[in-house]
């Protein structure tokens, strides 16, 4: 069983590590009791996860039992790490001040700053356990980078959709890319394959002729081969590329299959046809 434990400073990015952590596939709990630990774990082993986030931090009652609970855990033949966010006073406070979150440990009497203190002084043992990350001048998608790297979750895979559409519909809310395929020659003026659709084989043929569809195609590939990895980069999970043309039956069709087939081994694939879902 994998168990990464999220600890550290509020205000630090716990929500952000959890969060990560939660994209690549583990199952995550905030908050937790540190008295709890045990009992949680065995209990979702019990029910199949085999990778779990767990976040203590000062909030939890007993934090004198965590050292304890991860050594047990990692005599038991878990892998059990714990990632420890921290970031100096000046950092937490502005970001107490920007958000005007309450800190967990202000109490009446207490400044900020002095609730800060508090806590660093109550986390002290805790840091001392696992991997610690000063989030202090770290950007959220440079903490999120940093989190993957660290325990070697990669980027989660972007899904990729296709999308095929007629102009004269107007453009799709979902789309984030579209691109202009009605330059490009149409099938719908020879009469052989204007009842037909850019999946048939009559216009699939007709089209792998045209030598500006290829080139084309050819280039909208390189496009999207170059610039993808950067969404991903970006932390985009979803990315539709609508590829339109006159009607939406015949060159927006093949293009949006054909790239569908040759990034289906990079992401996953969708492909959604809007001209042709009426019928």
């Amino acid at each position: 069983m994998q168990i990464v434990l999220v600890s550290g400073l509020s205000g630090a990015g716990k929500s952000i590590a959890l969060d990560v952590l939660e994209d690549a596939g583990y199952y995550c709990v905030d908050n937790l009791p540190a008295t709890l630990l045990m009992d949680v774990v065995a209990f979702l082993a019990d029910a199949g996860h085999e990778r779990v986030a767990l976040s203590v931090d000062a909030r939890s009652a007993a934090l004198a039992a965590l050292p304890k609970s991860v050594a047990q855990l990692q005599a038991d033949g878990a892998d059990c790490r714990l990632l420890f966010l921290e970031a100096g006073t000046p950092t937490l406070v502005r970001r107490f001040s920007e958000t005007r979150r309450r800190h967990p440990l202000t109490v009446e009497g207490l400044t900020l700053a002095e609730a800060i203190e508090r806590e660093r002084t109550l986390m002290g043992e805790i840091a001392a356990l696992g991997h610690r990350i000063d989030t202090s001048d770290l950007q959220p998608k440079v903490l999120r980078n940093w989190i993957r790297d660290l325990l070697e979750l990669g980027a989660g895979r972007l899904v990729l959709q296709f999308e095929s559409f007629a102009f004269r519909d107007g453009l799709p809310l979902d789309a984030d890319w579209v691109i202009d395929a009605r330059m490009l020659p149409n099938p719908h003026y020879d009469p052989r394959l204007r009842p037909l659709t850019g999946r048939d084989a009559a216009v699939i043929a007709y089209l792998d002729g045209q030598e500006p569809v290829q080139r084309f195609l050819e280039d909208v590939h390189a496009f999207l081969a170059r610039w993808l990895p950067e969404m991903v980069k970006e932390n985009r999970s979803y990315l539709t590329v609508a590829i339109g043309c006159t009607g939406g039956r015949h060159r927006s069709v093949y293009l949006a299959e054909k790239l569908a087939a040759a990034f289906a081994g990079d992401s996953r694939v969708l492909v959604r046809h809007r001209g042709l879902a009426r019928e």
